[in-house]
C-alpha cells in the first residue's frame, strides 16, 4: 500500500490514480492544521485503512513540527487512542495538550 502526499492531504490511488481513500489537513496557520476529513472508499471499509492514513498524517505533520486541530470525529477517535501523539493536538480554545 502506497501513500502519496500532498502538501494537504495524504492519498491512496487505484491503478488508474483514483483517489480510494484520503485524509485531509489544510493548514489554520503557518504552525497548525486542520485534520479535517477522512474518507475510504466502500469497496476498501474495514480493512484498517483509515487507521493507516491517520497513523501516516500524524507521522508526517510530527516531523514537521506541525499542530494539528481534530476537524473530523475519525481523527477525534483515533488521537484518543493514540496518546503517544497528543503533545501535537490543539484543545478546545486553541491551547495544545
Amino acid at each position: 500500500m502506497e501513500f502519496h502526499y500532498r502538501e494537504d492531504r495524504i492519498e491512496l490511488w487505484d491503478a488508474e490514480k483514483k483517489v480510494m481513500a484520503l485524509v485531509s489537513f489544510p493548514a489554520v496557520n503557518e504552525d497548525t492544521v486542520n485534520i479535517d476529513h477522512t474518507y475510504v472508499d466502500n469497496s476498501l471499509r474495514g480493512q484498517g485503512i483509515a487507521g493507516k492514513l491517520m497513523e501516516a498524517a500524524a507521522k508526517y505533520l510530527s516531523e514537521q513540527g506541525k499542530k494539528v486541530i481534530l476537524g473530523c470525529t475519525y481523527a477525534q477517535s483515533w488521537f484518543a487512542k493514540h496518546p503517544e501523539y497528543e503533545a501535537m493536538v490543539v484543545k478546545e480554545g486553541g491551547k495544545e495538550s
